[in-house]
């Protein structure tokens, strides 16, 4: 599979085995942090993956990076609509970093105040594929991914 078949699955559907986005993954280019920095809207892949839904539940927005060193991991909306960052759920804020992941250096945020990771690659002009990584992230040995479209 090339980028372009990759971006074009993305693109088809937001349900998918966690073989195929580790298959897509692995095709999509990979984004260096200053290329991130703005708000970005969030949706999550049906996978099975026993995160799925979590976000949803606490009206997550998405992310937002403000700079390298100044970033809000989990962007979540108020009962009216107001955005916030929900800084309690994600124990702090975060950077972002060039960091090898499956063998590829790319741009990950990296949380302050727990030990977790999201990974991203282009999956688009405006669009990023996301993997988060960490301890207590993995289910049965699968990755939980998610999109973010640029704001």
């Amino acid at each position: 599979m090339d980028a372009d078949e990759a971006r074009g699955r993305l693109e088809a559907g937001s349900k998918f085995t966690f073989d195929e986005l580790d298959e897509i993954w692995s095709a999509l280019p990979t984004v260096r942090p200053e290329e991130i920095l703005g708000t970005w809207r969030g949706s999550e892949f049906v996978t099975g993956h026993r995160f799925e839904g979590t976000l949803t539940k606490i009206g997550w927005y998405g992310k937002r990076f403000t700079s390298l060193t100044d970033v809000s991991p989990i962007v979540c909306r108020d009962p009216d609509g107001a955005l916030y960052d929900n800084v309690e759920l994600a124990k702090g804020a975060a950077s972002l970093w060039m960091v090898e992941f499956r063998g590829e250096s790319t741009a990950t945020m990296v949380y302050d105040g727990q030990p977790v990771l999201d990974h991203f690659k282009r999956a688009g002009a405006d669009t990023l594929l996301g993997v988060m990584n960490g301890k207590g992230v993995r289910d049965q040995g699968r990755s939980y991914y998610f999109r973010l479209d640029r704001d």
